[in-house]
């Protein structure tokens, strides 16, 4: 029986011509059968996939063989399953586009990046490494959220600073506000998913006076694999696919707060209303009962 896996992953590198790679991962993607999003740029790649185990394996063995690729960090997980066509029920299609930015920043003119990556960004953290620094530098340490601020409801680092945001175009704006300038002469670590959000943020962060910058090496997903629910981390992770969340273990705290009753919940939907981008944190319960909307769409919630 196929086992159903979901790789994210993303690299920095300079790209002469990322739409003779977008056909090559399209097709590539296309007869392995695998769905989910791939985004590329001159800056290099990002993206997260589905599919049945031999099929993954083949894709990541394939796109090593491009020279540039060679050392992406791949973070392999479970998958929810396969349809009848072994095509991954995570994922309603394959996407694989090139844009200006492989992360929507909006804020490609301040990214500069070579053969080694981002160009000025945080100093990378291993989850070792960031256990180690706050067992030194204790309370000191602010962990900086680099997610939108609805991914951080039913998940986070302890006391972590989690910015107004909706979306990553946020971020330069939130910077520029002057609201943490407070933090510019203390350790900030920035976090993320999987890493990718962090890589530019820090970066921005460096540009706007922050002093000392960090950025957790391969996000959330890889300080989950090393130290699952007996670490920093409180809650469930936000996943960009049909998942909406994963835990580390079967110890994860649930700290997300469903809009409708109050009771603890990590189930995210979406809000309904067809322009709004709002994730909500609502249980099962609830979804059954209603379908509620974001405030800004002062749809009732009860």
């Amino acid at each position: 029986m196929s086992t159903p896996k979901i790789l994210l992953y993303y690299v920095f590198t300079p790209l002469a011509d990322p739409e003779a790679i977008r056909l090559w991962q399209r097709d590539l993607c296309e007869s392995l059968g695998l769905r989910g999003r791939i985004i590329l740029s001159s800056d290099g790649m990002n993206g997260t996939l589905g599919g049945d185990l031999p099929s993954m394996k083949r894709y990541v063995r394939k796109t090593r063989q491009y020279a540039p690729f060679r050392d992406i960090d791949f973070k392999w997980s479970e998958g929810t399953g396969l349809d009848s066509q072994g095509l991954s029920l995570d994922f309603p299609k394959l996407s694989v586009k090139v844009r200006d930015e492989i992360v929507s920043f909006g804020a490609a003119h301040e990214l500069t990046v070579d053969a080694t990556g981002v160009v000025g960004g945080g100093t990378k953290l291993a989850p070792t490494e960031l256990h180690e620094l706050v067992a030194e530098r204790g309370d000191d340490v602010v962990f900086f959220d680099g997610r939108n601020a609805f991914e951080a409801e039913i998940g986070r680092f302890r006391g972590a600073v989690v910015p107004d945001v909706a979306s990553t175009r946020d971020f330069a704006r939130e910077l520029d506000s002057g609201k943490y300038d407070h933090l510019k002469n203390r350790p900030v670590v920035t976090y993320c998913t999987g890493g990718i959000r962090c890589e530019v943020l820090s970066g921005l962060m460096k540009a706007r006076g922050f002093g000392e910058v960090y950025q957790l090496d391969g996000g959330v997903v890889r300080y989950g694999e090393t130290y699952g629910d007996d670490g920093l981390w409180d809650g469930s992770l936000y996943v960009f696919d049909q998942r909406m969340s994963v835990e580390f273990s079967d110890k994860a705290r649930m700290i997300g707060t469903c809009v409708v009753c109050s009771r603890p919940a990590r189930n995210m939907v979406n809000c309904p209303e067809l322009s709004c981008r709002q994730q909500l944190v609502v249980c099962p319960g609830c979804v059954t009962a209603s379908a509620p909307a974001c405030a800004n769409h002062h749809a009732p919630v009860a």
